[in-house]
This record gives structure tokens, C-alpha cells and sequence, in this order.
């Protein structure tokens, strides 16, 4: 059984495969981030990881297994492996980004043919996103509709309970310490991520009983306010497949008034839909007339927004949760995007990078999607003329200005820089910028 994006044991389909049609089960997990073409995981993405495997090392050991951790090519490192434990089979969960799929196809071609059956299973999503088109057979581009389709499938499969017991190999091969793979900081800089977060399944659960007995109930007005906890912050458990999206699916329906936080699961599958049928986008705008706009460098002010000293408190106060968490709130993602892109007419792909870096719940589909959304570049995407007012969106959602000051104590004093842009000047610039654009595509 070889783990990837799926480290649980509750609800995983490969699995209780692997369980039911074989009398013993290697779990495996191989470190090969050069497969993952131009997105291996970034740094916070790496701290997670390290400490969800150490979970799920603890958890399968409470079962009478254990999990053999390697590092190297897949397709290399699973013949191997077979060939150590006399496996005839390999069974793993599917992942949807391009660079996976292209991976995975060559191994389903050349494990065969060292006689070893290789077995993909259904990925961590409600529908496959080749299941979901529209009356024409094409993949869909607006949310609603996609939404609509998506709502007259069948219900997906109701989620499976962890296995009691793992049977242990006759012969288990050797394996490499988790932290042979080097996945922690050398500068320990994670201090605020690990008084943050709970990584693994145990921590997954746990929070999303937390969301359910609490704020999903107010979710609707809730979710905008990051000054509240109004969110499920189950981003990240998703991503690494601590949790499954059936689990949370149908722990949300039996609760009254879950039907707002429903919809931003769909908007997850909607993010996985595009990724599989645009594997262009992580790179490139879905809408091609935006290859024509013009987007300046500036190191200077990429740095300023990086580093949350952009004199915007709460484009400041965002990109300093982000430092010190490794997660920011969504309402604050779509203001510091949209200042990046529109204040200061940095490309996206630099905030879609310093995001994949910096985000514990760094995915490839939803990253893409938010990023292409922000820049109006995308499916069903803002529009680009849609400038949000930092000012304006503190005094919406931050109305007492609790979350600004709890990430920029300076605020008021002369340590704090003076905005690095006018807001009114910005607004007309980036307008100027979209005609430019009109004119060169014409």
C-alpha cells in the first residue's frame, strides 16, 4: 500500500483494497520530490509532512504494522521493494496534478511488466473529475453550473471505518527514518506552525468535531471574519489526506444550516475539475488574452508584500499570519492577492509561488484557482476592474480591528512604514493596465 496524499487510515479506498485481497500489507511511503515536476512541496508544506508521517507511522504500529519509509525514484524504489517482501501487488489513492497523473500512467504501464499488478483507486475527492461535464461533454468553467452537476450525482459512498488490525508481512523490508528525509528546517522558523497545528488524522478529526459543534452552524457570515473563528481550517488535514472529503461531507450534512460550508467543498472539487482539464493553468491564464497584459518587476515591492510592510494593516496583518502559521484566512487571501496583482501589477505567478512556499495547506488545484480568480485570468473568475480597498475590507471584517492588531502591534507608531502605494492612484494604474491589454489582444 503506497501512501501519498492519503495518510489515514480511516476511509482509504486503496487500502481496504489491499486489506481485502491480500493477506498481508506493506504501507510504504517514498520520498521523490523531483517527480512532481515544477511544484515539489514547498517549506511549510515539508514541516507538515514530517510530522503527519510520524502519525501515521504511530497509528499503523497501534495496529501491528509499520511503515517503510524510502526516498528515490517511485517506479524504482516499488520493484524493489516488491522484490524484498515477495509483493505481487501495489495499490495507492490518485492524485490529480499533471506531473502525478504522467507518473502514474508509466507506472500502471511498467509495473505489470515485472509481473507486480499496480491498482489506482479513487483519489481524495467527492467525483472523479472525468465524471463531471457538461451536456456537451466538456468540462465546465463557472462554478454554479459545475455545482449544479455535482449536486445530481449520486451521493458519494459514505466513509469507511479505520481497520482494527494491519496483518504484518512474513518479511518487512528495510527502511529510512522519517527524519532521514530531511523534511524539517534547518533554521527552526516553525515555532508558530507547531503551537498552531495538530498534523495527522487524530488532529483532523479532532478539528472538524470542533467546527461541527461550533461555528459551521454561522458559517455563511462567519467565514468572513477573520478577527473570528469562522472557519474550519481543515485545509491543510485535506490536502495531505488526513481527513477525506467524503468524511466531511457527510459529518456536515446531518448538521443544520451546513449547506454555506458544503458549497466550498464543492469549490474544492471545482478547483481539481480545472486542474485535471487545464493542466496548463499553474502556469499559464486559462483566459489567453491575459498572456498580453502588462505585469511590471519589482523586487522591492514583492519584498514589501512578502514580508507584510506594505503599510496596508490588513494586507500586513495577512501576510504575517501567513509568516508565523503557515495559513492565512480566505477573505484576507483574496485582499493580499488582489493588492499584489492590481496595486502593484506583480504577475500572480509570484504570489502563486511565495504561497505554495509559505502554506501548510499548499494545493496545487486550489492555489491555482484562487490565484487565476484574484488576477481575473481564470475560470469563473473576479473581474480583473474588481479592486478590493484594503481599507474598506478592514473596516468590513475587521470591524474592532482585533486581527490587525493582533498582527501588526506597531500600527499607529512611527516603526510602521507609510503605504507603499496610493490606493486611488494604484486603482487607476491597473485600470490603464487592463485596456492595454484589451488593445494588444485585439
Amino acid at each position: 500500500m503506497w501512501f501519498r496524499l492519503d495518510l489515514r487510515l480511516a476511509d482509504n479506498d486503496a487500502l481496504d483494497r489491499a486489506l481485502a485481497e491480500h493477506a498481508a500489507v506493506v504501507p510504504v511511503f517514498i520520498w521523490s520530490p523531483e517527480e512532481e515536476g515544477a511544484w515539489p512541496p514547498g517549506a511549510a508544506s515539508r514541516w507538515w509532512l514530517n510530522q503527519s508521517l510520524a502519525q501515521l507511522q504511530a497509528e499503523l504500529e497501534r495496529r501491528g504494522s509499520r511503515l517503510i519509509i524510502r526516498r528515490g525514484p517511485a517506479e524504482e524504489e516499488l520493484r524493489t521493494l516488491a522484490a524484498d517482501c515477495g509483493a505481487t501487488a501495489v495499490f495507492w489513492n490518485r492524485r490529480y496534478e499533471p506531473a502525478v497523473i504522467a507518473r502514474d500512467r508509466a507506472l500502471k504501464e511498467h509495473l505489470p511488466e515485472r509481473g507486480i499488478e499496480a491498482e489506482s483507486c479513487p483519489g481524495n475527492l467527492l467525483f472523479e473529475p472525468w465524471t463531471i461535464h457538461n451536456l456537451s461533454g466538456k468540462p465546465f468553467q463557472v462554478f454554479t453550473a459545475f455545482g449544479r452537476r455535482c449536486v445530481r450525482m449520486a451521493a458519494p459512498p459514505q466513509p469507511k471505518p479505520a481497520p482494527a488490525q494491519i496483518p504484518a508481512a512474513a518479511l518487512w523490508p528495510r527502511s529510512l527514518a522519517i527524519c532521514d528525509l530531511g523534511l524539517e528546517p534547518k533554521i527552526d522558523w516553525a515555532a508558530g506552525l507547531r503551537e498552531t497545528w495538530q498534523p495527522g488524522e487524530a488532529g483532523a478529526t479532532a478539528r472538524l468535531a470542533a467546527f461541527l459543534d461550533g461555528a459551521v452552524g454561522n458559517y455563511g457570515a462567519g467565514r468572513d471574519r477573520p478577527d473570528l473563528t469562522g472557519t474550519s481550517r481543515l485545509s491543510p488535514h485535506l490536502h495531505f489526506g488526513e481527513i477525506s472529503a467524503r468524511q466531511i461531507w457527510h459529518a456536515a450534512q446531518r448538521i443544520h444550516d451546513s449547506e454555506p460550508y458544503l458549497r466550498q467543498i464543492l469549490w474544492r472539487e471545482f478547483a481539481h475539475h480545472l486542474l485535471f482539464h487545464f493542466p496548463g493553468t499553474p502556469n499559464e491564464p486559462l483566459r489567453p488574452e491575459f498572456r498580453a497584459f502588462p505585469w511590471r518587476v519589482d523586487a522591492k515591492m514583492l519584498k514589501a508584500w512578502t514580508q507584510g510592510r506594505t503599510g496596508y494593516p490588513l494586507v500586513d496583518a495577512g501576510m504575517r499570519e501567513l509568516w508565523h502559521t503557515g495559513w492565512i484566512h480566505n477573505r484576507v487571501r483574496m485582499v493580499v492577492a488582489s493588492f499584489l496583482v492590481k496595486h502593484l501589477l506583480i504577475p500572480w505567478q509570484e504570489g502563486a509561488a511565495w504561497f505554495w512556499d509559505t502554506l501548510v495547506d499548499a494545493d496545487l488545484a486550489n492555489n491555482t484557482m484562487g490565484w487565476q480568480w484574484t488576477a481575473g485570468c481564470g475560470a469563473d473568475a473576479a473581474p480583473y476592474f474588481r479592486i478590493f480597498n484594503p481599507t474598506l475590507q478592514a473596516e468590513k471584517f475587521d470591524p474592532a480591528g482585533a486581527y490587525v492588531r493582533r498582527w501588526v502591534p506597531e500600527l499607529g507608531s512611527t516603526k510602521y512604514p507609510l503605504p507603499i502605494v496610493n490606493h486611488e492612484a494604484a486603482r487607476e494604474r491597473a485600470l490603464a493596465a487592463l485596456v492595454t491589454m484589451k488593445e494588444r489582444s485585439r
